[in-house]
């Protein structure tokens, strides 16, 4: 990687105003899942305005009472303000249409982890935008190089692997594709940490460091469930106080969602063939069953209204 390139070049060739930090000003979120929520909290708590993307106005403003919910449960724990809330949801704005994205400087989807969504998202910017949007993928698991080879820009596509909770995980994984340029990853990176966030430089692998590590730690704790082996609060305690732990892997795997860290499992296994990543069958029923995790209200513990553990 080049070593010399120095940052107030790559904003100029970027044609990103000095003035405004690192240049970025209006970010789009694409997909207000869970991940996407979390995604534009965090932007919009540092300042930047948002432009919030769903598929239909129900959705958006079912994602947007979700966000709002969420904040309040910050403000119950007095972890936030009401004025904090406001400032937060007065720079979200919220759209239906892409066009609503080609003024924005970075563009993030953050929608299923599904390539095809994925990639005709990218495809479709590709021509509305200008050729410096940078455009980047929160995906966990996915081939980035296949994503920016839909595009005309393939060395300024890239991937910002966020981990939840947004807000409070002070990691993001900036993941170069095969042609990303040193000037995206720099701009990136800036960006990053202008959201307070501490950057881990990975090249494109599928899981990248922090997904292929903990699948196979959540996938042999289910195991372990389903063998009898404990009960899951057993297993739980067990890793909490033996490593430690802040979660136990059930709990995190609740937190993640059930039917996310399922698709990241058949993502994995069908990249690697590596049995470690083959999904627990009990994984597979709990998720037909609709018990996703936290946010369904039940997984492999159950959650009150407010997501915390009541059984």
């Amino acid at each position: 990687m080049a070593t010399n390139i120095k940052i107030e070049d790559i904003l100029n060739d970027l044609k990103l105003e000095k003035n405004d930090q690192d240049g970025i000003n209006t970010v789009a979120v694409i997909g207000l899942g869970v991940m996407g929520q979390g995604i534009a909290q965090t932007i919009a708590s540092h300042g930047i305005e948002v432009v919030a993307i769903e598929k239909n106005e129900k959705q958006l403003d079912a994602t947007i009472s979700s966000l709002k919910e969420n904040i309040d449960r910050e403000i119950l724990r007095w972890t936030m303000t009401k004025s904090e809330k406001n400032s937060i949801l007065a720079r979200i704005h919220g759209a239906t249409d892409f066009k609503k994205a080609v003024e924005c400087n970075i563009i993030i989807e953050a929608v299923d982890e599904n390539f095809e969504m994925k990639r005709r998202i990218f495809t479709e910017l590709d021509d509305m935008c200008a050729p410096e949007t940078i455009f980047i993928s929160n995906t966990s698991t996915l081939n980035l190089s296949k994503l920016a080879a839909a595009t005309k820009r393939a060395d300024k596509v890239i991937g910002m692997h966020f981990l939840n909770p947004v807000p409070k995980v002070p990691l993001v994984e900036v993941v170069r594709a095969l042609k990303t340029s040193d000037k995206t990853f720099y701009v990136v990176k800036k960006f990053a940490e202008r959201l307070g966030k501490t950057v881990v430089e990975v090249f494109e692998y599928p899981g990248f460091v922090t997904t292929r590590i903990i699948v196979p730690l959540l996938n042999e704790a289910i195991h372990a469930l389903m063998e009898g082996v404990a009960t899951a609060d057993g297993i739980d305690t067990a890793m909490k106080l033996g490593y430690n732990f802040q979660y136990g892997p059930l709990e995190l795997a609740d937190m993640m969602g059930l039917d996310e860290v399922l698709a990241w499992m058949e993502s994995l296994f069908h990249e690697l063939g590596e049995a470690k990543y083959r999904p627990c069958p009990l994984l597979r029923r709990m998720v037909r069953e609709g018990k996703m995790g936290r946010k369904s209200g039940e997984g492999f513990f159950k959650y009150n209204d407010q997501g915390k553990r009541s059984a």
